[in-house]
């Protein structure tokens, strides 16, 4: 284990480069969603990316492990982890339809702040410094000022709202679970695409399962939703999450945080740019104090 964490370096020209396509690619994630919302529900696009992905990954992993895929005691660590997952994305589906997708890619990377109290209170190696605890404190000041700007909303989901910024808020706080339950569980020394395959599988088994109890209008799909579910499956599932579990082992995992950060950035332009979403002042200025405050708990690790 001494000699892995040894081996990882910090960010090249390469690891950057690839590391702002990734950023890239998760920006557009809630732009694809919202822009094919009136065709398919995103919880069903989330649903059968899910479970499409899975299918891909559970047969690599067959390949690999053959019988022994379930012998390795982590099937009952990865359906709690793959709860959490599924949580998280029902409720990034579900804020979609009530808030805008800046809004919700902004509260949804609140993850590690959840991650930081999760990891402070299960692993004393973890624990806060007093510099965490300030730029927490920001963050969550930031997270208050954002939430003023919010108007009624509307059934369309057009613009933001109070409920569907809360409802990113906990698939945030999910999020950060998620990452809480892998650290302290068997997974944490599990393959990683055996790990992402069982937060795919039963997300995908949930949200259907949701899908199906919802009196929703069936989903229509044109050119765009098929271009969004094929964005979800092969860009986020298969490329993004991947690459992103293959740079943790090979660079420094602060550095590859920090620069993570421009997704949400890059969410907000993108929202406005494609979905001409506004860009209320108030919101703005929040967001750029929960990323600063974010960043203060990452940088200020001991």
């Amino acid at each position: 284990m001494t000699h892995a964490l040894s081996a990882r370096k910090p960010l090249d020209t390469f690891g950057t480069g690839m590391l702002v396509l990734l950023c890239l690619c998760w920006s557009l994630q809630q732009i694809f969603l919202k822009l094919a919302a009136h065709d398919v529900s995103p919880t069903l696009q989330l649903s059968l990316r899910s479970l499409i992905a899975a299918a891909i990954l559970g047969v690599i992993v067959l390949r690999r492990e053959g019988r022994k895929i379930l012998s390795d005691g982590t099937l009952g660590s990865g359906l709690v982890v793959g709860a959490a997952f599924a949580a998280e994305f029902l409720l990034v589906g579900l804020s979609l339809q009530h808030t805008t997708a800046a809004h919700s890619i902004v509260f949804l990377y609140t993850a590690p702040i959840f991650t930081a109290l999760g990891m402070h209170a299960t692993r004393p190696e973890e624990r806060l410094n007093r510099r965490q605890w300030a730029g927490i404190a920001v963050a969550f000041a930031g997270i208050a000022l954002a939430f003023l700007t919010k108007g009624a909303g509307s059934p369309s989901g057009a613009g933001p709202s109070m409920p569907g910024d809360l409802l990113a808020l906990a698939a945030g706080a999910a999020w950060g679970l998620s990452t809480v339950l892998i650290r302290n569980t068997r997974l944490s020394d599990a393959a990683p695409d055996k790990t992402l395959f069982y937060q795919l599988l039963v997300a995908g088994v949930a949200l259907y399962a949701w899908h199906l109890a919802r009196p929703d209008a069936a989903p229509t799909w044109t050119p765009l939703a098929y271009a969004s579910l094929a964005y979800l499956v092969i860009v986020i599932c298969l490329f993004s999450y991947l690459t992103w579990f293959w740079m943790l082992r090979s660079y420094l995992a602060t550095q590859m945080s920090v620069l993570a950060f421009l997704a949400p950035i890059l969410g907000v332009l993108f929202g406005a740019l494609i979905l001409h979403e506004p860009l209320e002042p108030l919101f703005v200025t929040g967001s750029a104090l929960t990323l600063a405050g974010i960043l203060l708990v990452i940088r200020a690790r001991t």
